[in-house]
């Protein structure tokens, strides 16, 4: 028998499509921008042949650095990923098995998410200033790490709040101690949550704008603010704007694809229980 397609689905399919639509419109300019020439830029060209002109500009022209930028992003978010990940998990076992900071700390940390982060921007630059971190991927790791503590906090705490102590007793009678239970049966359980907190982590880390700009001038500067130095006062490249904005987007739009099924399952698991 032939499935019919009722109004209300055809309904709601068109709706669908057109939400996608809008949301992903401004990437979608985006792309088709760095696909054209500059005089079919500055003419508003709507049907044009796609050309790599400006791909090949931000990677083969020194004056850019394009490259530089692009690197320091990976390195800056791969390293504030990992710190924050190092840090949590362990520390959401000890405040979930153990009590530590459940009463005061926990709170504050996970309530940083709602603090403006540049009431920090003053602080970090004279403790950087201090220590010499200022202008370098390992500062600004520093500070992703920091800003994506509060959120893989929660969701590592909800992972091990819903985890069932049973199979850690299990392990305890056999004979393993507290490290022995975390590293042979809470970390290998919690790849899936991991794996989420990683990518969310990284996402937040790739994007983040506001210190990248006060801390670096040269040296550490990421693609979020590279690519806004594209802006000059001999004019705006759009073409080469469009293709780093577009290649910048790329890492972000790649990771949520293909780990939106961890992303699912860490948000159900970090429901805190209250």
């Amino acid at each position: 028998m032939r499935k019919t397609f009722a109004p209300l689905e055809a309904l709601r399919w068109t709706f669908f499509v057109l939400v996608v639509v809008v949301f992903n419109f401004p990437l979608l300019f985006t792309a088709a921008t760095s696909l054209k020439t500059t005089p079919q830029i500055t003419a508003k060209v709507w049907l044009f042949a796609p050309t790599l002109e400006h791909y090949l500009k931000i990677f083969t022209d020194r004056s850019l650095d394009f490259p530089r930028y692009l690197l320091n992003s990976i390195s800056i978010s791969l390293g504030g990923t990992l710190i924050a990940v190092a840090v949590t998990l362990p520390a959401a076992y000890a405040i979930v098995r153990f009590g530590l900071g459940r009463g005061n700390l926990l709170p504050l940390i996970t309530n940083l998410r709602a603090v403006p982060l540049i009431i920090f921007a003053i602080p970090f630059y004279l403790m950087f200033q201090t220590v010499g971190l200022l202008d370098t991927r390992t500062g600004l790791a520093i500070i992703a790490a920091v800003i994506n503590v509060p959120l893989a906090l929660i969701l590592l705490v909800g992972f091990i709040q819903d985890f069932p102590p049973e199979i850690e007793e299990a392990a305890r009678v056999d004979g393993a101690g507290t490290l022995g239970v975390f590293r042979h049966i809470i970390v290998p359980l919690a790849i899936p949550v991991l794996v989420a907190v990683s990518i969310l982590s990284f996402i937040y880390s790739w994007n983040e704008y506001l210190f990248g700009l006060i801390l670096t001038t040269k040296n550490a500067i990421p693609v979020t603010v590279g690519s806004a130095l594209f802006i000059t006062s001999w004019g705006v490249r759009w073409g080469e704007i469009a293709a780093a904005m577009t290649v910048s987007a790329l890492p972000p739009l790649v990771l949520g694809m293909f780990g939106y099924r961890y992303l699912a399952r860490a948000l159900v698991a970090g429901a805190v229980k209250g």
